[in-house]
């Protein structure tokens, strides 16, 4: 039953694509906070805007982890020995993400609260860098064995590549988040977070433009499944056509209709990558015959099963609350006493 592996394969994607469209926002957020924040109360609204989302927004990613562990258990086991390094430095820049947001009001001192503010971005930075980073090193292969150990070291991973799949991300998302502000603030600071969303928008179409390129280049399993999939050429029309969209709606003052057309470049950002990799989960950089793909690391078909039923039931209910979750909080930002 071949095809539990390929829906698993699909299901990882939408809960990637999750995970990006709507954490993506809250680290860009991050990353502008201290760049388009004047003062104390200029920066709890920034906080406060994704204060109720966050936590339920990473609540995708902790998802993707365990189904991948579930479904193709070989990958997750060698991918997060291969990047044990980097998912250490992940995992403590999301920790010191959630801690400054929650420690920052803790003391009124300005010392206490801009080493919170710096700690916020540089933590939001990291962690946008160190997932583009990982992509750029999965699409374009690692070094791993026949046992599916990593033979390489860390800083084999900071190859040009996925530095610039790393930067591209911390564009996105820092355009995400600012798109996603605007339509939480208003006054002065509305129209600094636009000025700083056209800023990352330029700066997101140079770098994408430069991954792309890269990418026909030096990486030739990125077109591959293009030649024999012509449909699949629909969303990188649709994908630039959205990309195009977006500086005329923000010169229209139509940031939400902005907003939704990036979310829609985040999720064809996910569409073009897995197109890319499938059936490959993992490509190995020492032979493809090392290569791990979503039929040779699966679990068993059984196993697949019965994670599908579960999934059938519980995504339905993880998308139910996130869509209450920001019906209730929708709107512009009101700072009350239990703010951040």
């Amino acid at each position: 039953m071949t095809y539990l592996n390929e829906i698993w394969f699909l299901l990882l994607g939408v809960l990637l694509t999750g995970y990006a469209v709507l954490d993506g926002f809250d680290l860009g957020v991050g990353i502008l906070h201290p760049f388009v924040a004047r003062d104390d109360r200029e920066r709890r609204i920034l906080m406060n805007a994704i204060g109720p989302l966050w936590d339920g927004n990473e609540v995708w990613l902790v998802t993707f982890g365990g189904a991948m562990f579930a479904a193709f258990r070989d990958v997750y086991a060698t991918v997060f020995s291969a990047f044990y390094t980097a998912f250490m430095l992940l995992l403590c820049a999301l920790i010191f993400r959630a801690v400054s947001m929650e420690f920052r009001s803790k003391q009124p001192h300005p010392a206490w609260r801009s080493l919170w503010d710096w700690a916020f971005c540089l933590s939001s930075l990291t962690a946008s860098l160190l997932f583009g980073v990982a992509v750029g090193n999965v699409m374009q292969g690692i070094a791993i064995d026949a046992a599916g150990n990593y033979t390489g070291t860390f800083f084999d991973f900071l190859n040009p590549f996925s530095l610039l799949t790393g930067l591209l991300v911390v564009a996105l998302f820092a355009f995400h988040g600012g798109l996603y502000l605007t339509l939480k603030t208003g006054g002065p600071l509305h129209a600094r977070i636009l000025r700083a969303s056209w800023t990352a928008y330029f700066c997101l179409l140079a770098l994408y433009l430069a991954v792309s390129a890269y990418a026909v280049a030096a990486v030739p399993s990125a077109t591959v499944n293009f030649r024999y999939l012509p449909a699949a050429w629909i969303m990188p029309v649709l994908h630039l056509a959205a990309m195009i969209a977006i500086p005329l709606l923000m010169r229209a003052g139509r940031t939400g209709l902005a907003f939704l057309a990036n979310s829609f470049c985040i999720t064809a950002f996910v569409f073009l990558f897995a197109v890319a990799m499938a059936p490959n989960m993992v490509y190995s950089s020492l032979d493809p015959g090392y290569t791990l793909t979503i039929y040779n690391a699966a679990s068993s078909p059984k196993t697949l099963g019965i994670m599908l039923v579960i999934a059938l039931i519980g995504m339905p209910l993880v998308v139910a609350y996130t869509v209450i979750i920001y019906r209730v909080f929708r709107g512009k930002v009101e700072l009350t006493p239990e703010s951040y």
